[in-house]
């Protein structure tokens, strides 16, 4: 079965509704429903959704997988709990509560910046629950904060400051419309978006680049197949986490991609889709072939 119709084709960021712990969160869920899931986590920009930071690759993937990609809470149209304390123990339980919901006991995991952090703390702490892990542009090792990620983080919504952040995110500055400006600008002003963006990295900022750092032990420690990719030109995250990343995790693999700032699934969309797609089917050969040498 494939459903890669939108479930709100109206507002494609609408998606379903699923309970998570004390709230729901919105879920897209779509494609194939047979081999190993893909759960997929967005980053932190101000008015991000899943969809706006998936939008191309999560059709492309769902030709051969199910795709699960969830709003975390604090972002897009996921409930914000009143006295939610966003940290990341509480962005990895509503991860591993959307795999509960839809009954998915192991996925492989994609994360983008902060979702990066967030798919490596999954890994380290539920390893059970991954199967194979893809990190773009990732956060999850201690780095001084750039400041990009500093001017990002510290958003004050206009539609000015919005086309700065554009430029900062994206290498090529075909991509830095006024029209994608002011989608983005308009989506950052929705009720309730900016109060929970504010409230999660007030300054100093340095501090959140911390938090969201795994310890180098637990890192190198990892079982997991592990895909990293950079943008070379990336002025939110410097090259340098992926570089160390790949050191660290002992069965890992580096890409990076030239003229590319930080939204490589944008920026480089097909070849993205292409060898997060290639990594995967490797894990699905790989998979196959140990359960016919169990047999």
């Amino acid at each position: 079965m494939n459903t890669n119709i939108p479930a709100n084709p109206a507002n494609p960021e609408l998606a379903r509704r699923l309970r998570t712990g004390s709230f729901d969160s919105n879920v897209h869920d779509l494609g194939r429903r047979d081999g190993v899931p893909l759960l997929m986590v967005h980053g932190s920009g101000p008015g991000v959704s899943a969809w706006a930071n998936w939008r191309l690759a999560m059709p492309v993937l769902a030709r051969e997988r199910r795709v699960v990609a969830p709003d975390m809470v604090g972002f897009g149209h996921t409930d914000r709990p009143a006295g939610f304390v966003y940290t990341m123990d509480g962005w990895v339980q509503q991860a591993i509560d959307v795999l509960d919901a839809l009954d998915i006991e192991r996925a492989d995991v994609v994360g983008n910046s902060f979702g990066g952090a967030l798919s490596l703390a999954l890994a380290i702490r539920a390893p059970q629950r991954v199967r194979r892990l893809v990190l773009m542009g990732s956060v999850g090792v201690r780095f001084p904060i750039t400041p990009g990620l500093d001017a990002v983080w510290g958003y004050q919504p206009s539609l000015a400051t919005m086309k700065g952040l554009l430029d900062i995110f994206a290498h090529s500055r075909a991509l830095v419309t006024d029209e994608l400006a002011e989608l983005r600008w308009r989506a950052s002003i929705r009720p309730g978006f900016q109060e929970s963006f504010s409230a999660m990295f007030p300054a100093p900022r340095q501090r959140w680049v911390d938090a969201m750092a795994s310890a180098e032990a637990d890192i190198r420690a990892l079982p997991h197949e592990t895909l990293v990719i950079h943008g070379r030109e990336d002025r939110v995250i410097p090259l340098q986490t992926s570089l160390t990343l790949a050191e660290w995790i002992p069965d890992s693999q580096l890409h990076v991609f030239g003229h590319c700032g930080h939204w490589t699934q944008i920026e480089h969309a097909d070849r993205f889709a292409r060898l997060v797609g290639d990594f995967l089917r490797e894990g699905d050969a790989a998979q196959a072939a140990a359960g016919d040498a169990a047999r």
